[in-house]
């Protein structure tokens, strides 16, 4: 089943990409946009249920704030609440999240497993990065947050990195930059080789699908095919957007 959700402001919710930390509007009205998208995802069959602890987002957004350098980021606060509770609530044990500049879009979804968001253990939570300075940057921000290195940054090429990860991968979050043009096309590049690494019902969560979506319209493609997954949800909590997709127990290739 694939359907949509998106938010009723989507053309007034704007942030300062300089300015990660800044509120755009009341915790109330966020809590409810993104409650309003795990409601859908619930629906559609993603996830099992909508709930997630609050308060513990709260303490892992402030770890942030106070923590973090991030010269710049298009992960607004509405999209960084529904990646932490989409993990708090789907609990992967293995993550990778390929293409995470200074580490902020990685710990999104890695913070639901350490530091003071933590709900869950984890096994191993991986952020690659193609660029070693802003891998190492991101090493360095993720360590302030999870000393204990569940959570970690590696310098390589995404494609590379999945086609040979030893363990089952339960959630694969995709927001990297293909090189030569390629732009966010990549993703599905790196979604085929990841193929035979994915779980059974693994989540693969797709930043850029409203702004980029024509970039991604290969990738959609593949996604909304049912013989690949049993669910999808493309969600429009900002202009940015997320396709969520549950890969199928018995997907076609």
């Amino acid at each position: 089943m694939f359907r949509e959700y998106r938010a009723h402001d989507l053309d007034r919710y704007r942030m300062n990409m300089r300015d990660p930390h800044r509120q755009l509007e009341p915790v109330a009205q966020e809590i409810a946009v993104v409650e309003g998208a795990l409601e859908v995802l619930r629906e559609a069959g993603v996830l099992p249920h909508t709930r997630y602890d609050r308060d513990r987002m709260l303490a892992f957004r402030e770890a942030v704030r106070r923590t973090f350098e991030i010269p710049w980021t298009a992960i607004t606060p509405r999209m960084q609440r529904l990646l932490y509770a989409i993990n708090a609530i789907a609990r992967p044990r293995v993550m990778i999240a390929a293409g995470v500049f200074c580490g902020f879009t990685f710990i999104c979804n890695a913070g639901a497993a350490v530091g003071p968001g933590a709900c869950y253990q984890a096994a191993d939570l991986v952020g690659v990065e193609i660029r070693p300075d802003e891998a190492a940057r991101a090493q360095r921000n993720v360590r302030r947050i999870d000393p204990s290195g569940t959570a970690r940054i590696v310098a390589a090429d995404a494609v590379d990195f999945v086609a040979s990860f030893p363990l089952p991968i339960d959630l694969l979050y995709l927001d990297a930059d293909g090189a030569g043009g390629r732009g966010k096309a990549v993703y599905l590049d790196i979604l085929r080789a990841a193929w035979p690494r994915l779980s059974t019902r693994a989540l693969i969560l797709a930043h850029n699908s409203v702004n980029a979506a024509g970039q991604l319209a290969e990738y959609l493609a593949f996604v909304r095919d049912p013989s690949r997954m049993h669910a999808g949800v493309n969600v429009a909590v900002d202009g940015e957007g997320l396709e969520v997709s549950l890969r199928s127990p018995w997907p076609g290739v």
